[in-house]
């Protein structure tokens, strides 16, 4: 019988190529005793204060993105020393961001491309990856990313202590079905139109039990059914009209979520629409955040600042300049320090 799908099937494709496995990465990568052991403890912590078990500060910080792995290390060197200054009164988590959601198109992340030339060298972008984030472990710093395609935790997932949904998929079923199963605590963001309904929606969806396709350690194509993940919650980012990190905005964020049955815990983005996408506006929504937290009752948990080695952002050239961010502009270290002091 002649086999005529080649007629109506991968009509529009232009290459298949095979991956690693998620099992043979972590064979070549592994995660190990002591650093299995810090994650637990890293992921605990996070899960007490989102369920305001433990009174300090989430603090979500770091590049907007990761491109260049020698500039994050160095970065993460540094902040390890801040987190360990000021570890009474906040937890500092370090993001390492890999796969960057697009309106239309560009830069799709290091995973993506990671030698910014849309070779698109996925495979180069899993190791690399994967060894920084080994290496930014090693440090004793956690780690925060935002998954986006969802084959990605297979690869990377266990080194991670809080994960994000973004803004443009919050909505997604993927996306709630995929942190329905992650191990570790999500923070769900509210749609880049400001809705924060969609957001409680997917808080809802992802601590119920889901089945749906996915992949296992071996890159086989499996069923997945998932238990529901119950350390979910909200996170503003502002919207299109209006930012949302104010006490009336944040209030009527705890009522909505009281009202669902939800934990009224919420983490403040101090960039993004918060910020009107100007890097500075930050330290703003910084001290807004602190002066809210001295109130009793206050549902702030956690904040997330887009910080970096130098301010600002660049274009993607042949010519980076060290420690500037090629995606959102980023506060500079010493803003960084300054905020702490």
């Amino acid at each position: 019988m002649v086999n005529e799908t080649h007629l109506t099937e991968n009509l529009r494709i232009a290459e298949l190529k095979k991956l690693i496995t998620p099992a043979l990465l972590k064979n070549e990568l592994p995660l190990g005793k002591v650093l299995t052991e810090k994650v637990l403890v890293d992921r605990k912590t996070v899960r007490d204060i989102i369920h305001l078990k433990d009174d300090r500060l989430l603090v979500i910080i770091g590049p907007c993105s990761i491109h260049d792995p020698a500039a994050a290390l160095d970065y993460a060197q540094r902040l390890t020393q801040l987190a360990e200054r000021v570890k009474e009164n906040y937890f500092i988590v370090m993001r390492v961001y890999f796969e960057k959601p697009r309106t239309t198109i560009g830069w799709k992340g290091f995973i993506n491309d990671p030698h910014l030339d849309d070779s698109c060298d996925v495979e180069f972008g899993l190791h690399a990856a994967r060894k920084l984030m080994l290496d930014i472990a090693h440090l004793g710093l956690p780690i925060a990313t935002e998954f986006l395609d969802p084959i990605i935790p297979q690869y990377t997932a266990d080194l991670v202590s809080w994960s994000a949904i973004g803004a443009r998929t919050t909505e997604s079923q993927t996306h709630r079905e995929m942190s329905s199963g992650l191990s570790m605590p999500v923070g769900f963001k509210n749609a880049t139109d400001g809705n924060i309904q969609v957001a409680i929606n997917a808080i809802e969806s992802a601590s119920n039990p889901h089945s749906f396709l996915g992949i296992d350690q071996d890159g086989h194509t499996a069923v997945v059914t998932t238990s529901g993940n119950p350390n979910t919650h909200l996170v503003l980012r502002g919207g299109e009209k209006q930012p949302n990190f104010e006490i009336p905005e944040v209030t009527y964020a705890a009522c909505k979520l009281d009202a669902a049955g939800l934990e009224p815990s919420i983490m403040v983005d101090c960039s993004h629409a918060n910020a009107s996408k100007v890097a500075q506006n930050q330290i703003k929504v910084w001290r807004n955040i602190l002066r809210q937290r001295k109130k009793d009752g206050c549902p702030i948990t956690g904040a997330m600042i887009e910080s970096f080695i130098l301010e600002g952002n660049q274009k993607i050239t042949l010519d980076l300049e060290y420690g500037l961010s090629i995606t959102d502009a980023c506060i500079d270290w010493e803003t960084t320090e300054r905020l702490f002091s």
